[in-house]
């Protein structure tokens, strides 16, 4: 069957150059977005009765985006002044670029992994004696954890945001030709808002093995996967598979 509607369940990117937008318009199908999850932040009592005290701590690794916007968030509602002496251990460039929102880049100390968590090893065993705080949310991956654990460091987890279900019940009779996933919480708030679904001719496209298994584990078929090394990303990948059943090559 070819493809005439997408649905990718995240927010409408921002920029005009997304190559969501350059699919569309090559490709000629329609590409809806809309977050089956969206972050929440707790509030300063909440982080507090979780025993920090943000002044014991002499670096913070971020993993994303919004470990930065929950983390500088709190300390403002703690109103804690965040030193210049601050350590900041970032996963990616991106999330370090990011932190220019709200610090000086060139006036703070800023580590930078490559793209995975665990590319931020030694840069942090290379700070030991740092004392870390991790602002994260309540879906913290087991990985990181057992990955700080082993490196024999003073850290602490906090939950600075939460992870929740959004309300999809105005697509209930709403039909696409690809559903898009990121993430076994995607996956989770489908069948949280339509209990009964069925995939019957609905492909789905998921992006990462965790994402699968979460499909694959509700009985669902995954007809679209990425990254792999012909397609390392999802627009690639949707691209491939478009240009295979729409145009028969």
């Amino acid at each position: 069957m070819k493809v005439k509607t997408i649905l990718v369940s995240q927010p409408e990117p921002k920029i005009e150059n997304s190559p969501y937008f350059d699919l569309q318009e090559k490709q000629k199908v329609k590409i809806d977005f809309r977050p089956f999850i969206h972050v929440e932040g707790l509030g300063a009592k909440d982080v507090r009765q979780q025993k920090v005290d943000l002044t014991q701590y002499s670096a913070i690794i971020l993993t994303s985006r919004n470990s930065v916007d929950h983390f500088f968030r709190v300390a403002d509602e703690m109103r804690f002044k965040v030193p210049d002496t601050l350590k900041y251990f970032c996963q990616s460039e991106a999330v370090a670029f990011y932190l220019q929102k709200y610090v000086v880049y060139r006036k703070r100390k800023i580590y930078v992994g490559k793209r995975n968590f665990e590319d931020l090893s030694p840069l942090i065993k290379k700070y030991k004696d740092e004392t870390f705080l991790l602002p994260t949310t309540d879906k913290l991956n087991d990985d990181v954890p057992e990955l700080l654990n082993s490196l024999n460091i003073q850290w602490k987890e906090a939950i600075f945001y939460k992870t929740v279900i959004s309300d999809l019940s105005d697509l209930a009779d709403v039909f696409y030709d690809i559903l898009v996933f990121f993430s076994p919480s995607g996956i989770e708030s489908l069948f949280h808002n339509f209990p009964d679904f069925k995939q019957n001719s609905t492909r789905i496209a998921v992006f990462g093995n965790t994402t699968a298994k979460a499909v694959e584990d509700h009985g669902l078929r995954v007809d679209i996967l990425a990254p792999t090394p012909e397609t390392p990303s999802m627009t690639m990948a949707l691209e491939k598979y478009i240009e295979k059943v729409n145009r028969g090559k």
